[in-house]
């Protein structure tokens, strides 16, 4: 916390903006368009922050688009919905801005922004069972945006998520993702027409192996980026913000690092910040996440420390959820520097999740943030959850990717790379018995397992954990898996393994909000002039995940009420 005179002031802008994900984004364009003068600053040397390397879906109720589809929506269905499954730990205040506010976000952005969307309407809700919940339609996604319209600022694009990628390479989007790992109709035809679109960039595949069609969270950044630069609004890249200027009760700006010195950035209307959360700093995990944790199950952005937290706390703001975060099940693959997250391996038939007694303990195709709380919960010394294992066959390594793998009929066994077999990554038996000896787990436990869930899966039944009774377990199972999409028996060797830990999209924790995402102190009083959006705010989400896109929607829709509400006070 520092004061500074009038003189001090090495820069100095209407609205700055601390970060450049999808909400910082926004707050940009809307403050510019009201006629501010913004500037954006980031820590690290690429924009996009984690939406860049996300699904880049957003959970939009009640958007424009549902008008079209057969799916109704209200302000009071989205409102039942998230009154329940927050279990009153959010304000019904910004539940309702949240409600009110982000289909008039996502209208703004479809018409004075280059991104384009299109609704997902058979993505359910991840608690279907839930009042006022809708069996699709609130989830939208970009549609494929060419990147080479960036120019050079396209270098500068934090790189899309190795999980969302085809081969690590190749860019698809979500429903795209669906048709292939699920194997739907035309799935074939798809893979052969994207990896064409991948080839024939010619000039650009001399220069680089990276994708250049954006899709999912490259989708959702690159089209903001052009934006931003349509309205000449400055981002400055390698700029880390340090600290907050507070004078006389009000935050005025900020002490930032630029080119080796320190640098005062006046905000005349106000500082947002938008800087994610605190996923890559291990003695923050280790203060308030449950343990083991471990920054390497992250799938966020590596740059994500928790300053922006760090910084308000400094002035006194208030935290939240601190303990909480958008957890999934994630895989450490050797020498990458970001974990992938099992979004879809784990509902598909034929796998299953086992603890170190060999024992399932959850329902494998639930919502994924859910699959990680119960691994925390169950996590005991004499039968640990922390990691698990995903064991499957033969049958479904021909037949899905799983991992950084494709399925083994596109990428066999003896193609895998030199350095993923010499670290022993994909354990592979030609028994459940030798499998378990490999993985360190009760092999009486695991053949146990496997042999009453055979037994279940043929009846198309999971008495304990009841997979593949929603819609949400089925959307991604097998379609040709009957009589349930998420059950096949796992009969058919080679037997397959590989280590599950308790990863997460970004920590949800961080500094309490008041409905126009003002910061708040401990005792519940305004920061004047100072904004949170995105995973450096406690989520309005509470501590749940209301479907595909939770994470994203409310930065956008949050980053444009703050920059509204910022530019109509002093």
């Amino acid at each position: 916390m520092t004061a500074a005179s009038q003189e001090d002031w090495d820069h100095s802008v209407d609205l700055l903006v601390v970060g450049s994900g999808a909400g910082a984004m926004t707050a940009g364009i809307v403050a510019h368009d009201r006629g501010a003068d913004v500037l954006l600053i980031e820590k690290s040397d690429r924009y996009g922050g984690s939406s860049a390397m996300s699904g880049g879906a957003l959970w939009i109720p009640n958007n424009h688009f549902m008008t079209a589809t057969d799916i109704h929506d209200s302000p009071e269905d989205a409102m039942d919905y998230l009154r329940s499954i927050t279990e009153g730990m959010v304000s019904e205040e910004r539940l309702r801005a949240y409600v009110d506010e982000a289909p008039d976000t996502l209208e703004y952005l479809c018409e004075k922004t280059h991104l384009d969307v299109e609704c997902m309407s058979e993505y359910a809700d991840y608690y279907p069972a839930a009042p006022g919940s809708k069996l699709g339609a609130r989830t939208v996604e970009p549609k494929r945006f060419a990147g080479k319209r960036l120019g050079n600022e396209y270098r500068r694009l934090r790189d899309q998520g190795l999980q969302c990628l085809i081969m690590g390479r190749v860019a698809m989007t979500s429903a795209e993702a669906r048709v292939m790992l699920c194997r739907s109709a035309g799935w074939l035809m798809l893979a052969f027409r994207l990896m064409l679109n991948y080839a024939l960039d010619i000039p650009w595949r001399l220069r680089s192996r990276r994708d250049r069609t954006c899709t999912m969270g490259n989708g959702l950044i690159a089209p903001l980026r052009l934006s931003l630069l349509d309205r000449e609004v400055p981002l400055w890249l390698e700029t880390p913000a340090r600290e907050l200027i507070e004078e006389d009760g009000r935050v005025t700006g900020v002490v930032a690092e630029k080119d080796g010195r320190r640098v005062r950035i006046r905000a005349r209307k106000g500082v947002i910040l938008a800087a994610g959360g605190f996923e890559g700093n291990q003695s923050l995990r280790e203060k308030y996440l449950p343990g083991p944790t471990r920054a390497e199950w992250t799938c966020a952005n590596p740059a994500n420390e928790g300053d922006a937290i760090v910084m308000g706390e400094a002035l006194g703001s208030g935290l939240a959820l601190m303990d909480d975060a958008w957890w999934g099940p994630t895989t450490v693959v050797p020498r990458e520097d970001r974990a992938r997250m099992l979004v879809v391996e784990k509902s598909l038939p034929g796998g299953i999740l086992v603890n170190k007694r060999g024992q399932r303990f959850v329902n494998e195709a639930a919502p994924y943030v859910d699959v990680v709380k119960v691994m925390h919960e169950k996590d005991r010394p004499e039968a640990p959850t922390v990691p698990s294992y995903l064991i499957f066959d033969a049958t479904f390594r021909k037949s899905y990717p799983v991992g950084p793998f494709l399925q083994a009929s596109q990428q066999p066994d003896f193609t895998i790379p030199r350095r993923l077999k010499k670290a022993k990554y994909l354990k592979k038996a030609g028994t459940l018995r030798e499998l378990a000896g490999q993985l360190g787990i009760d092999a009486d436990g695991l053949e146990a397992t496997v042999e009453k869930f055979n037994n279940d899966a043929r009846d198309g039944k999971d008495p304990e954990f009841q997979r593949g009774e929603t819609l949400f377990d089925r959307y991604y199972g097998d379609a040709e898996a009957t009589p349930n999409p998420c059950l096949r028996a796992i009969e058919t060797a080679p037997f397959y393994a590989i280590e599950v830990f308790p990863g997460e999209l970004g920590t949800k924790g961080g500094l309490t909000t008041d409905e126009r995402a003002r910061v708040l102190r401990e005792d519940g009083r305004v920061i004047d002039g100072l904004y949170a959006v995105g995973n450096c705010s406690a989520s309005v989400m509470g501590p749940t995940y209301a479907g595909a896109g939770a994470t994203i929607g409310p930065a956008i829709t949050f980053g444009y009420i703050a920059a509204r509400h910022a530019l109509t006070t002093r």
